[in-house]
């Protein structure tokens, strides 16, 4: 906890952390071991090393350390306190992160309401970045965004809209759900010459 404290003193000291390889004795204390406060204590400090820019965020996101904070979160046998921990930091780190890579895979296995932040960074770096919009459809991401989109609905409405206004709008239309339905009907309704 003291190297939390610490981190969460400035973004300097944060980084400090980061440089002097504490990411990986907490990650593996989040991983490793079996006591629940232990993990809890190891979550919060992750959380405040990754809180201050995309930098520190995309530390934490490269060591694979997003994932272990979701799988503590929605343990069934994580305790309360580790489930909030988890949640809080993983909230407090995807506010900054920019490391797409790291997000999309997040965004399939997250609950609704992770879903919701990942989506939010995600449409706030995606019109800034080609390789980002061109990954996240070779990926499956578009596809599955307008699936999530069309089984959740409201809630990500806003952020699918900002997302899906980084692409043409042909390439949304092919990746919804019901475009093979459309394209079905077009070759029932069609009559040849």
């Amino acid at each position: 906890m003291a190297l939390g404290y610490i981190a969460a003193f400035s973004e300097t000291l944060g980084l400090a952390v980061i440089v002097a390889q504490g990411i990986a004795p907490l990650k593996d204390a989040l991983v490793s071991e079996p006591e629940d406060h232990v993990k809890a204590a190891a979550a919060w400090t992750l959380g405040h090393i990754g809180r201050h820019t995309s930098d520190h965020a995309h530390a934490l996101a490269e060591q694979d350390v997003l994932r272990h904070l979701l799988a503590c979160m929605v343990h069934d046998d994580s305790s309360e306190d580790l489930q909030t921990k988890s949640k809080r930091a993983l909230k407090a780190i995807l506010a900054k992160c920019t490391h797409m890579q790291s997000l999309q895979p997040l965004l399939r296995y997250a609950p609704v309401k992770v879903q919701k932040y990942i989506l939010k960074q995600m449409s706030c770096v995606l019109p800034h970045d080609v390789e980002a919009r061109r990954a996240f459809v070779q990926n499956g991401g578009l596809q599955f965004l307008q699936e999530l989109n069309e089984t959740v609905g409201g809630r990500f409405a806003d952020f699918a809209q900002n997302i899906n206004q980084c692409y043409p709008p042909e390439v949304v239309e092919y990746y919804s759900p019901d475009y093979s339905k459309k394209i079905m009907d077009k070759i029932d309704d069609f009559q040849p010459l």
